[in-house]
């Protein structure tokens, strides 16, 4: 995987419309014969020559849920095609990773397939798009995948939103879940937390704690942010500016211009005025806040 990051953010067609603008928007209908690396329709293709992608965003796989999908394709075989590039040898599976694995619990030999050449933030942008249209992923598994796209690929927030027919804001709230503790991470991915209790424990003090307090005494979101709200201890008398610093109307704007940003904001606040923080990673991050900031339409 040697895909620049310029070469990933350079504009494709078909981007922020959807799952089959990425496909392709016509696909005949039977499978093709011939040389199986060709880039267009659906041909069938041994099982045995797809292969997991081990940085796709889902990990988690439901293995009561496979077995019966398994069932339905043992039944009435793999209706859907599983969507791969060329890797190799072999092919990398794009999107279909839960129906390969089903269809490889039903013994089949061979399975339908649409192989497409792609860069690596191409096959990102897809597998995210196709799981979260099914629903299939857990928010960090979802945040993972947002972050990865920024870190490694050089997307902002807005672009993202815009990808995956999302909010800022929900991508940024998202993305805050990462700065909790990996076992408080790992209730969400099972499921026994959710996302909105998650929230609530964010910037809380010892969010395991409370994380376990939470689902042995299944609260619901309210009661879990009034817990981490009198988990924190009694703020002591400082000097305006270091008060400021705690004082919970100033932190909940900063969360407020975080989420209109899609930004990390700090808030410095004293008596006689303050200074107000915004932290960027990319040159483009930087571009949409001066944007915002002349008025320009972004």
């Amino acid at each position: 995987m040697t895909d620049s990051p310029a070469a990933a953010r350079k504009p494709r067609p078909g981007l922020g419309r959807g799952l089959s603008a990425l496909l392709g928007e016509s696909l005949p209908e039977e499978p093709i014969k011939g040389n199986p690396t060709s880039s267009s329709g659906v041909r069938m293709l041994p099982i045995s020559s797809l292969v997991a992608d081990p940085n796709q965003p889902r990990r988690h796989f439901d293995e009561e849920a496979l077995d019966t999908l398994a069932e339905s394709i043992r039944t009435r075989g793999l209706i859907q095609p599983i969507f791969v590039r060329p890797h190799g040898q072999s092919f990398q599976i794009v999107a279909g990773e839960r129906r390969w694995r089903a269809a490889q619990r039903a013994r089949l030999h061979e399975v339908p397939v649409i192989v497409r050449e792609l860069n690596d933030a191409e096959t990102l942008e897809i597998a995210l798009i196709e799981n979260i249209q099914r629903q299939d992923l857990n928010a960090i598994e979802e945040a993972e995948g947002y972050a990865r796209l920024i870190r490694e690929f050089g997307h902002t927030q807005e672009a993202l939103g815009k990808i995956v027919h999302k909010s800022r804001s929900h991508i940024a709230n998202l993305l805050r879940l990462l700065d909790l503790p990996a076992a408080v991470r790992e209730m969400v991915v099972d499921r026994s937390l959710e996302m909105g209790h998650a929230r609530a424990l964010i910037g809380a003090p010892d969010p395991e704690k409370l994380a376990r307090e939470v689902v042995e005494r299944g609260l619901s979101v309210r009661d879990t942010e009034k817990l981490a709200r009198t988990a924190k201890p009694a703020p002591k008398r400082k000097p305006a500016e270091s008060s400021s610093e705690r004082d919970p109307d100033i932190a909940a704007l900063e969360r407020h211009l975080g989420d209109v940003l899609g930004l990390n904001v700090r808030i410095a606040h004293a008596e006689k005025g303050g200074a107000l923080t915004v932290s960027y990673s990319t040159l483009d991050q930087l571009d949409m806040v001066c944007q915002r900031l002349s008025g320009e339409r972004i």
